[in-house]
């Protein structure tokens, strides 16, 4: 079966530690979570008041994971406590896994547990990273 191109040759978008592919998820897939979780990322300050300052970007980090938005409205998933199987995304995030085109057998990818989602359950199968076990 063929799942997708890797267009990053197996470079980039990886953690290189276990071989699982970053995820990218679209924001509207779990909206409510990321507005509750995420905070903002400004850029360095020269001394001017930060309150001025407009965010250049939106991150998560806790709970096992590391998350950063992505292009306009999306997540990356750089760090989970879990992985499921993926098709490659598109050339816009080369080397990762869609979290929104799961699929059986795909690619090792990180993502985002269940209680990310709004009916506490994701829509892809989901596996233990220190473990290999489905949850």
């Amino acid at each position: 079966m063929n799942f997708g191109i890797d267009y990053s040759s197996g470079q980039a978008n990886i953690d290189h530690t276990n071989d699982i592919r970053y995820g990218v998820i679209s924001q509207h897939s779990v909206t409510q979570a990321w507005v509750d979780s995420s905070v903002p990322i400004y850029p360095a300050q020269d001394g001017s008041d930060l309150d001025t300052a407009e965010p250049i970007g939106w991150q998560y980090e806790g709970d096992g994971y590391q998350l950063v938005d992505c292009l306009d409205s999306d997540v990356m998933v750089l760090k989970s406590p879990y992985y499921t199987f993926t098709m490659f995304c598109s050339p816009s995030v080369p080397g990762t896994g869609d979290l929104n085109n799961p699929v059986e057998g795909g690619v090792k990818t990180y993502c985002l547990g269940n209680d990310w989602f709004e009916d506490s359950e994701a829509p892809y199968p989901i596996y233990s990273v220190e473990t290999g076990l489905i949850v």
